[in-house]
């Protein structure tokens, strides 16, 4: 009788399906790669990418024109060339020339480098410092005590007045200015991180870790930091363009590197009395200073948003 059912079935159109027992073990759903993710996220930014390729040129540019150039910040051999003063931006001088016969060109990418050193440089120490004490910070009750009495004082004095003080004390230099700038900074991006700790060290899942005899480092290392990427990436984005401002306020000042250490600050400084005269020596070194700050800010928040999970539905 079954038989003769299934065969009228069959002769209806109806296909019978056999049973495999194995593909409830089959997964259907795409693999997901973090980073690849963050990749796709991030490129596919039109305005992250035209960005990011002109934060690789300025940076190759700073880094690798000064090899050649030998540039020199009081050199005044071209002095008595008159030919060589004051020419405007041209296809021999593509930056044009100040008073003392040199080219803008040269002095331009020569204090680029400067001023992206430093900033990288110090972004990266106090970010390290930041990270590692905000995540102790943040999970310590014992610890957050004491460092808040401290956080309490230095956050009161603001930090341009702490390096210009500590500036003058310590003298002219770019490893002085570098500790200088970094002596406090830390504290800022350490607070930040210990906010972001106390919002999860007592998650479901972190609780249930401790429980089960979990060390506190462990405990940050693999189950909160990995969660703060996004917001670690942010914070340099922040971070970097903010001490750029620092060395070209400093330098314009005459404060923290010495007279013949070029540098984006330094240049403006000097050739601000050139404003009404010869503007193209003040508005060029503005401009690749306000490429470099709005290029890396772009591209940090981006790469901020692409570090998030939440963005990768």
């Amino acid at each position: 009788m079954e038989a003769s059912e299934n065969k009228k079935l069959a002769n209806d159109g109806f296909n019978f399906v056999t049973i495999d027992k194995t593909i409830s073990e089959k997964i259907d759903s795409p693999t997901y790669s973090y980073w690849r993710s963050v990749a796709r996220k991030f490129f596919s930014s039109k305005v992250a990418i035209a960005m990011l390729i002109v934060m690789l040129l300025v940076i190759l540019m700073s880094f690798i024109q000064p090899l050649f150039s030998g540039f020199d910040l009081m050199d005044v051999s071209h002095i008595n060339d008159l030919s060589r003063r004051y020419n405007k931006p041209s296809a021999e001088f593509w930056f044009g020339t100040d008073g003392d016969g040199n080219s803008l060109f040269d002095a331009v990418w020569a204090g680029a480098k400067t001023s992206i050193s430093i900033s990288v440089i110090a972004t990266l120490i106090t970010t390290f410092i930041g990270v590692v004490v905000g995540a102790f910070w943040g999970s310590s009750k014992k610890f957050d005590r004491i460092m808040l009495e401290i956080y309490n004082v230095v956050a009161n004095v603001p930090t341009l007045l702490i390096v210009i003080v500590l500036s003058y004390s310590f003298g002219s230099g770019f490893w002085n200015l570098l500790f200088a700038m970094c002596v406090t900074s830390w504290i800022g991006t350490a607070y930040f991180i210990r906010v972001q700790v106390m919002i999860r060290r007592d998650q479901e899942y972190n609780l249930a870790s401790r429980t089960l005899g979990t060390p506190k480092a462990r405990l940050i290392v693999k189950n909160i930091l990995p969660y703060l990427i996004s917001v670690i990436v942010t914070d340099v984005s922040r971070t970097l363009p903010s001490f750029i401002s620092y060395e070209t306020f400093l330098s314009y000042l005459g404060v923290g590197l010495g007279v013949d250490v070029p540098s984006l600050g330094r240049l403006i400084s000097k050739y601000t009395p050139n404003l009404s005269n010869q503007p193209y020596l003040f508005w060029i070194p503005v401009s690749v200073l306000a490429i470099v700050s709005v290029s890396l800010y772009i591209v940090g928040q981006t790469l901020a948003d692409a570090t998030d999970p939440r963005t990768h539905m």
